[in-house]
């Protein structure tokens, strides 16, 4: 089994403009930590496209069921066979804390249709949600209002017997609780013989943690993910091979997103950095693809493939998802993600 633990949101997704951004005051392709009023005025600005579940751990343990209910498909099996893989179904759980609200059960019937186990503790205070402005060159700016997420405490977690790998992201540290019930579940996983996942998720999230990061990381932490921005700020350096570089005596694997470039892989388990490049699509919308990409990459992982056939999946199932609106694995075929 793999278990994540994450926010769960509900994410209107709207289309925006860099003055809209602008006027607001918010860096594009930033996540920017809000009061629901203020969430509010940025909806009033923007045009709304679609609701739908989110959240980073939500997308990327989504992938992973999504991947596992599809790989024995037509385009599924012959992706296996062209590339000489074995798959497997690993079972799947998620857990977080929602509010007693039509959000928080929109939610978990979404986990349950996607066939992932959820393990919400339910609090009085509104579920969580994210604004994300979507402008015309497919980036995205999340305002998010944690709500119930941050009630998530230690008391919450459930048992671990039984779990492989357990993922979490640097949101977890928004919240003293939340830091503390990441904290006890890494120590109860890894106890149990889990792999232990981070995504690190947000530049800005670094910038206010990064000393904790640092110190909390080593040790407890097989698989680091972050992108460019994020990476280079967790290590303060300012170069690809550098940072990656640094970031191996965080963890023994790391795993750098670049977006339409691909991925790099380094840490002591690759034994020389590993490039990955990107596959070109016509973006609609980046949201979500960097958990997808982690999801992707955390299937192969758990199915035994070579990192190198990680990173060119993760890649895969990425470009996939940002060729819809939102991160709606719904909208996604196994051709689209398995093929050609």
């Amino acid at each position: 089994m793999i278990c994540a633990m994450g926010n769960p949101l509900i994410d209107t997704i709207l289309s925006g403009t860099r003055e809209d951004l602008q006027a607001i005051g918010a860096a594009a392709g930033s996540m920017n930590l809000v009061e629901y009023d203020q969430q509010q005025e940025v909806v009033s600005r923007c045009a709304v496209r679609l609701r739908l579940a989110g959240g980073s751990a939500a997308n990327t343990i989504r992938a992973v069921r999504w991947i596992a209910r599809h790989i024995d498909s037509d385009a599924g099996a012959h992706f296996l066979r062209e590339h000489g893989l074995a798959a497997s179904s690993p079972t799947a759980r998620y857990v977080g804390a929602v509010g007693r609200d039509d959000d928080g059960v929109a939610f978990e019937t979404l986990l349950r249709e996607e066939t992932v186990e959820p393990v919400l503790a339910i609090t009085p205070v509104p579920t969580g949600s994210s604004a994300i402005v979507v402008t015309p060159d497919s980036e995205r700016t999340m305002f998010t209002y944690l709500g119930a997420c941050r009630e998530l405490r230690r008391s919450h977690l459930p048992r671990f017997a039984g779990v492989t790998l357990f993922h979490t992201t640097g949101y977890m540290w928004d919240t003293p609780n939340q830091q503390e019930a990441a904290d006890c579940a890494t120590k109860r996983a890894r106890e149990a013989g889990a792999k232990i996942s981070l995504d690190v998720a947000d530049s800005f999230v670094v910038d206010r943690y990064r000393d904790a990061l640092r110190s909390w990381i080593p040790g407890r932490v097989d698989v680091l993910f972050a992108n460019r921005q994020e990476l280079y700020s967790l290590t303060d350096t300012q170069s690809d091979r550098t940072a990656m570089d640094a970031a191996a005596s965080l963890a023994p694997l790391v795993v750098m997103k670049v977006g339409a470039e691909g991925c790099l892989v380094g840490g002591d388990r690759t034994g020389a950095l590993l490039q990955a490049d990107g596959i070109r699509v016509s973006p609609l919308d980046t949201t979500g693809a960097g958990d997808s990409f982690a999801g992707g990459f955390l299937y192969g992982l758990v199915c035994g493939w070579d990192l190198r056939d990680c990173a060119e999946f993760a890649n895969r199932i990425a470009a996939s998802v940002v060729t819809v609106e939102g991160c709606d694995y719904g909208q996604l075929s196994p051709e689209l993600v398995f093929g050609s």
